[in-house]
């Protein structure tokens, strides 16, 4: 296997096949000219690839802040150099945060396998794990199955080769398929980025929801949280507020955690939600709702400018009314980033001015669409 080190534009190599008889290397910012399959390893640069939901393609470069090398509107991910550290903790709009070592282009239908694995990256020289993975799109979820059918092949050469063994703490390879002629060869660091195939979290629906927001909170659980997490803060006997509650999809989540919940909303809750034992339904104003004494969790999903809704999670927060809370801001069509960071901005300060400690992260769930979902937790 050679070595990226080397001049990209001056070497060569055979695949032995009976279809393949070499494979070119070449700068990623060349187009590919041969019919034969074009491995292009990346330049000097260091190279990101990153999943989103489709649409927000823009947004991700723009948090980033990095160069956008290939950003296709509607195609679910992008393609940027120039930023040699990215924290995917930090970031909002990103499912998953890969490094970029290389790209197939017309791929074969009758062997993939060989020029995939010419394309693989000398370093690491084993992965953890391997993800066959394809872009949130009608498009890319033509190609799932294919992933499905390919992926025990090329696990059994990697494995043949050493070459993957399991090992969760070691680099996971990924290997993304915009299309059926092309594959995108990447990896990514299990401390740098999502675990979940895809970048996406699935979760169950269960049948008595009294809508599909019970599965957003059952997602944000699990992308905020770890297990250990889970156990310590969503303890039965624990009490939550719902603020904008019906129709009860979020109150819901936390009563199947065993929460006992206040659900505020002028609206009426519906299906299980109505009359549960471990739920008093408030028909009141989310905004102008306050506990007579502090509660452990604090959710809200309400349809309001994001600076409103910011301003009132610090409120609850500066008062010592919540220990943790979960709560969506919805974002504008346009400078949606800009918007989004004015809010979370406004909640620093007052905290920071308040000398509260305290941990806050955003992202994009799944399950959101023109909303972002925020985790906000005060640390001791």
């Amino acid at each position: 296997m050679p070595s990226q080190s080397n001049t990209i534009r001056s070497y060569r190599f055979v695949i032995h096949t009976a279809k393949i008889k070499q494979a070119r290397i070449l700068p990623f910012s060349l187009p590919a000219i041969v019919t034969t399959p074009t491995i292009r390893a990346m330049n000097t640069l260091h190279s990101w690839l990153i999943y989103c939901r489709p649409g927000f393609e823009r947004d991700c470069v723009e948090e980033t802040q990095a160069k956008p090398v290939e950003t296709a509107e509607n195609s679910g991910f992008v393609v940027l150099q120039g930023k040699p550290k990215l924290a995917y903790t930090q970031l909002t709009f990103a499912r998953q945060l890969l490094t970029l070592h290389g790209e197939v282009n017309d791929l074969p239908e009758r062997d993939r396998l060989s020029p995939l694995l010419a394309a693989l990256p000398a370093t690491p020289e084993k992965f953890g794990a391997l993800y066959l993975e394809v872009p949130d799109t009608n498009e890319g979820k033509t190609l799932s199955g294919f992933t499905k059918r390919f992926q025990p092949l090329l696990e059994e050469a990697l494995r043949n080769e050493s070459r993957l063994v399991d090992d969760p703490s070691l680099p996971r390879l990924h290997i993304f398929f915009p299309d059926e002629h092309r594959a995108l060869i990447a990896t990514g660091d299990p401390h740098n980025s999502s675990a979940a195939l895809n970048g996406i979290q699935r979760v169950s629906m269960v049948s008595d929801a009294p809508s599909r927001s019970y599965l957003k909170l059952a997602e944000a659980f699990e992308v905020f949280l770890d297990k250990k997490e889970q156990a310590l803060w969503l303890k039965p006997g624990m009490t939550a507020i719902d603020l904008g509650a019906a129709p009860g999809g979020w109150t819901w989540q936390l009563v199947q955690r065993g929460l006992k919940v206040i659900a505020v909303d002028n609206g009426p809750l519906k299906g299980a939600a109505a009359g549960h034992p471990s739920i008093r339904h408030l028909r009141q104003d989310g905004f102008r709702f306050r506990p007579q004494r502090p509660v452990d969790w604090l959710v809200c999903d309400m349809v309001e400018q994001p600076q409103r809704v910011a301003e009132l999670m610090t409120e609850w927060f500066v008062g010592g009314m919540t220990q943790r809370a979960i709560f969506n801001l919805k974002l504008p069509m346009k400078k949606r980033v800009a918007a989004l960071q004015e809010a979370l901005n406004s909640i620093r300060t007052a905290l920071n001015n308040k000398g509260v400690r305290y941990q806050l992260e955003a992202r994009q769930l799944y399950h959101d669409r023109e909303e972002v979902t925020i985790y906000l937790a005060r640390k001791r």
